[in-house]
């Protein structure tokens, strides 16, 4: 989604820079398609110029100076400067600062200049859509409700049917095509500015301003319901064996020649977590097979000639293919939080009692990692504070000893006294708010319960209902 809307970003500029020429006669509409465009490639080349000798060393002296105020200052008045040169070459003013906001990104200092922007960022977001909001007239909308109407949901079906058979034919799972489509439904903000453009121009009549105007506001103002409502959709087709099956089909994409089949590690997630566990195993001759969805990690493997599975690591088909049943261990090291913690329950279903250390993602997922089967939950902020505070410690003279007994209890305790302590009651709570989407359902137990007041590890349900057999795991 994120890609997609760049790309849509950077068309939107192409088409500032063309609509000025639409407003030429007829004959002349040719002519004038083509200056702009040439002006467009003089001004991109110019820009990349810029970008690689010029903006470099400006950010530079101005970070020399370590005032915040002159840094912030130069960069505002750079960004003005490239707007105005566009206004100028009779592109698009917000073309020129979109271009300078691209120039910078590329440069060391494009942290340090979004820190310092960033407030300004939100100002200026709130202004766009109040302004927005001003825009709209709400007498127009009423007595042309049913035309907008009509217009939303011919701009919601209509981009949902091209974005999601198009993601899909990317060989996306189904599920990834659902959701991509209904979140780029929506009309983009940049249509303001190309509606008001064109209006400034002669191009669309004030009518057609307002009915974009109102088409657009109610398409942002859905979407997110609709992204909020489409899990529980989901949720709801994978409970229906008839719909469920439709949805499951995450087949790897690619599988290497050679993937290990006993007794070696799965590891899902192969950014920089995973390269260095990879790593570190590979020096102990320990065999590995790497689950990952990003081509460009799967191009590190293939030229590393580590055995390697294209594709999610959460999917039953891609976590079959890994032998994950057979290995004597898995780390999880995946970016996003539910698809973490649907790997470990998927993993665990095929091997009940295999050694899986995860990487949380948040602090509030330490607690639901373990109560859904981890043997050990790492999280990288608090390890990096333990290590921190080791260094500081011996360097006052406290003996090593001590210092691995409390680094020890901390991490056997999960990071308690590094986290604010959560009550049973809130720890209960998101458990079930993180097992919402993983196919399963919670039941009340009697008064009379040996249950009632046991813990997950105390009740040690799995080993009592035959949940955790000595041989195949359950299908």
């Amino acid at each position: 989604m994120l890609g997609i809307l760049i790309i849509q970003d950077l068309a939107v500029g192409l088409m500032l820079a063309v609509l000025p020429a639409l407003d030429k006669p007829v004959e002349e509409i040719g002519l004038a398609v083509g200056w702009a465009l040439l002006q467009t490639g003089v001004f991109a080349a110019g820009a990349i110029a810029a970008g690689i000798w010029f903006i470099p060393p400006l950010l530079r002296l101005l970070a020399r100076t370590e005032s915040r105020e002159l840094f912030l200052l130069g960069v505002v008045a750079l960004c003005l400067s490239i707007a105005l040169l566009t206004d100028h070459m009779g592109l698009s003013i917000e073309m020129g600062a979109f271009v300078a906001g691209l120039m910078i990104s590329e440069v060391e200092y494009a942290d340090q200049t979004l820190t310092y922007v960033e407030p300004l960022r939100d100002i200026f977001a709130t202004l766009f859509f109040a302004a927005i909001g001003m825009l709209i007239d709400p007498v127009f909308l009423w007595e042309n409700l049913e035309l907008i109407l009509g217009l939303v949901a011919l701009v919601l079906i209509g981009k949902f049917l091209i974005i999601t058979p198009l993601v899909r034919a990317f060989r996306y799972p189904l599920k990834t095509a659902l959701i991509a489509g209904v979140g780029l439904a929506q009309i983009g903000e940049f249509s303001f500015v190309l509606a008001s453009e064109g209006q400034s121009l002669g191009l669309v009549s004030r009518r057609v301003y307002l009915l974009i105007l109102g088409t657009t506001a109610v398409t942002l103002v859905l979407t997110p319901f609709l992204l909020r409502l489409l899990p529980k959709l989901l949720s709801w087709a994978e409970a229906h064996p008839q719909l469920k099956r439709y949805l499951e089909t995450e087949t790897p994409q690619e599988v290497a020649d050679t993937v290990p089949t006993q007794n070696h590690v799965v590891v899902c997630g192969y950014g920089r977590i995973g390269q260095n566990i990879v790593q570190l195993l590979l020096n102990h001759n320990y065999p590995v097979v790497v689950i990952d969805q990003s081509e460009q990690a799967v191009q590190k493997l293939r030229d590393a000639g580590i055995p390697y599975i294209y594709g999610n690591a959460a999917s039953v088909r891609a976590l079959e293919k890994s032998a994950v049943a057979q290995a004597r261990g898995m780390a999880i090291a995946l970016p996003d939080p539910m698809s973490t913690r649907l790997c470990l329950k998927r993993a665990l279903e095929f091997a009940p009692e295999l050694d899986v250390v995860v990487r949380a993602n948040r602090n509030q997922d330490i607690e639901i990692l373990y109560q859904l089967g981890a043997r050990e939950v790492v999280q990288p902020e608090f390890e990096a504070s333990l290590e921190l505070s080791t260094h500081l410690l011996l360097g006052m003279g406290l003996p090593l000893p001590v210092i691995q007994r409390d680094v020890n209890q901390i991490r056997s305790s999960h990071y308690l006294a590094l986290r604010p302590e959560q009550s049973a009651r809130e720890v209960s709570r998101e458990v079930q708010v993180a097992a919402k989407h993983l196919n399963s359902k919670w039941y009340a137990l009697p008064e009379t319960s040996t249950l009632s007041g046991m813990t997950l590890e105390e009740a040690d349900l799995r080993r009592l209902t035959g949940g955790e057999p000595d041989g195949d795991p359950p299908r």
